[in-house]
């Protein structure tokens, strides 16, 4: 059945960004940390070191430690976001969790996070779970509903923690039975790492400081969705196929917005972060100012849906009044979204 091509378009009218935070894992793992751990792999598998660096860009990536875990940091974050934006957790209406990582199939991740928030009853909460986009797509539902006027604030969450992850890609890759080609499967799961964010929703008209959250786009291309699977038993990637069908989905995208959005010439493009050959691939394609992409991925590594919006907050300090933000990401299914903020 064939399927039928194009994006889908929103645009808001109401909805601005009021604040987004981040909440960082305390322990920092070294791509030369994993490579130690490896140091017997690579040498039976002839394979040089400091691949991590060398081919994905990354140096470095954060574990939580005892003290707290990813719900509590999600929770953390969130709580720290309606702070920053001056709006009491009696107001808020809606919780979106976004966050890949889950400690169980039932319940739900937002529902411990509404708890730990201390959130009122009347806010409804749920996962969305859509790879490394989640926090895209939550932010524009939550920008729909306060478009609609159904809700005055939502929060947008996501943490991740990817330790268990890793820990058994590093026992998958001991295997006698691991070839070359096995190693290059599970390579994306060493550049993951942990981290916490969240935005605050709210509408314009209560927040004339604000960020407005103007447009977007999502585009599907979920004939590719075996390209990227994963478990707490590891992650396995078809790196090549996923670099070039991905690119070419965000292209289909970026190729069919409306000329009149500017979107070719925005002040910052704030991508998720997966490695210096995604990014480097995306600006050229798109042609791109590679000065106006902000990078975390050589110091954090993929956070997954969390890499976007610590991103965000980590260059909202060079954001003057009046300039135009691009998030821009695609994530394993494959989708991609894109979605303007005008600061």
């Amino acid at each position: 059945m064939p399927h039928v091509s194009g994006n889908a378009s929103f645009e808001y009218s109401r909805a601005a960004l009021l604040a987004v935070t981040e909440v960082e894992a305390p322990l920092e793992v070294t791509s030369d940390d994993l490579d130690e751990k490896l140091k017997d792999v690579l040498a039976r598998l002839k394979l040089p070191a400091s691949l991590l660096q060398r081919v994905a860009g990354v140096r470095a990536r954060r574990f939580w430690d005892e003290t707290r875990d990813f719900q509590e940091a999600a929770a953390d974050a969130g709580t720290a976001a309606l702070s920053a934006a001056g709006v009491d957790a009696s107001r808020v209406g809606l919780l979106i969790n976004t966050s890949v990582t889950r400690a169980t199939l039932e319940p739900s991740v937002a529902v411990r996070i509404h708890d730990l928030m201390g959130l009122p009853t009347s806010a409804t909460n749920f996962d969305i779970t859509n790879a490394c986009l989640g926090f895209v797509n939550g932010l524009m539902i939550a920008s729909t509903l306060v478009d609609a006027g159904q809700i005055d604030y939502a929060v947008v969450v996501a943490g991740e923690d990817s330790g268990r992850v890793q820990e058994a890609t590093v026992r998958n890759l001991h295997a006698q039975t691991t070839n070359r080609g096995n190693f290059m499967e599970q390579f994306a799961s060493l550049t993951l790492g942990c981290g916490a964010a969240a935005a605050v929703v709210g509408s314009i008209e209560d927040h004339p400081d604000a960020h407005r959250i103007l447009r977007g786009v999502t585009r599907a291309g979920t004939d590719h969705h075996g390209l990227c699977v994963g478990d707490h038993n590891g992650m396995f990637t078809d790196s090549t196929a996923l670099l070039t069908d991905g690119l070419e989905l965000v292209m289909d995208a970026w190729n069919d917005t409306p000329q009149e959005w500017g979107w070719r010439d925005m002040d910052r493009y704030i991508t998720h972060q997966v490695s210096q050959l995604h990014t480097n691939a995306i600006s050229e394609a798109a042609g791109l100012d590679p000065e106006r992409i902000p990078r975390t991925f050589p110091t954090l590594g993929n956070v997954g849906p969390a890499s976007l919006p610590i991103t965000l907050v980590r260059e909202q300090e060079r954001l003057s009044a009046g300039d135009h933000v691009l998030c821009l990401g695609v994530g394993s299914g494959l989708n991609t979204a894109m979605l303007e903020i005008q600061w």
